[in-house]
């Protein structure tokens, strides 16, 4: 960038310094007359932004190094910054890589996790790996997609792949917790794969001293308490056939595609919300 001379220099601070002084005078007049300053400025303003423009266009088209050579200059660099006629330029990509995961630590590092920039595959790929606690973490698809990756993207339009490089989680019965969740992801939990399921039969399981049972019928998965409703006697001891669940103890029947009792119609199994995120199986305590 040009310095100015000594001499231009003063010329330049006497001029800000008259325009402070006009503007300490409008200070004190009352709002209408402020009102009416304002808006002359906004059209001189307008009128040599407008003329800015032109010039800048007919400079392009004959003497584009000239144009260059001027914007050199810190006072002309600064006047169509003012217009906007100019744009900042960009950081290099990696900085501003480094500039969005800043934003996401705090929250990682909240839930004693981090993430590291591993590469950048020109032209729109950036692979990242999440460390600490959120490499081994249910919410990990969740932190990358609504924290990481949506912060780079952010900061730098031009990617659009972010690939975590960390290995396949396993899943056994942790909270959904990332730093980023929604409301809608508050209170399920990562309880097995798909495939741990037995077909046409149940999987028990305990989560925080809460007793569950999983049933599976091919790709549909339900999930219920593992209490039956007479005497609330254990349900996973119980047989599985065509669909029904008869608990061992008193021989009382369930539907396990509504969870009604076949024995007591009007009486259901407490069931909870339970969906599926690839081959993970979730389900909402609270």
């Amino acid at each position: 960038m040009t310095q100015l001379t000594t001499e231009k220099r003063q010329n330049l601070d006497e001029l800000i310094a008259e325009i402070s002084r006009y503007e300490e005078i409008v200070n004190q007049w009352d709002k209408n007359q402020q009102i009416v300053v304002e808006r002359l400025k906004e059209a001189i303003e307008s009128l040599h932004k407008e003329a800015l423009t032109r010039i800048i266009k007919t400079v392009k088209k004959e003497a584009l190094p000239a144009l260059r050579e001027a914007v050199q200059d810190e006072l002309v660099y600064g006047i169509l910054r003012y217009h906007d006629l100019i744009k900042p330029p960009k950081p290099p990509l990696e900085k501003r890589i480094q500039q969005a995961l800043e934003t996401v630590r705090p929250g990682l590092k909240s839930h004693h996790g981090d993430v590291e920039l591993i590469g950048i595959k020109l032209p729109d790929t950036v692979e990242v790996k999440l460390i600490g606690t959120c490499s081994n973490c249910p919410a990990s698809t969740l932190t990358m997609k609504q924290g990481i990756e949506q912060a780079i993207k952010t900061y730098c339009p031009e990617i659009t792949k972010v690939v975590s490089v960390n290995h396949t989680v396993s899943y056994t019965g942790e909270r959904i917790d990332s730093p980023f969740a929604t409301s809608q992801d508050l209170g399920w939990f990562a309880l097995a794969r798909v495939d741990e399921i037995p077909n046409l039969g149940i999987l028990p399981l305990e989560i925080e001293g809460l007793k569950l049972i999983l049933v599976r019928k091919d790709n549909i998965v339900k999930g219920y308490r593992n209490s039956c409703m007479h005497l609330a006697m254990p349900l996973d001891t119980g047989e599985v056939e065509n669909g029904v669940l008869t608990c061992l103890h008193h021989g009382f029947k369930y539907n396990l595609d509504t969870g009604e009792c076949i024995t007591s119609p009007g009486i259901f199994l407490e069931a909870y919300p339970v969906k599926q995120d690839g081959e993970k199986v979730l389900i909402k305590l609270a």
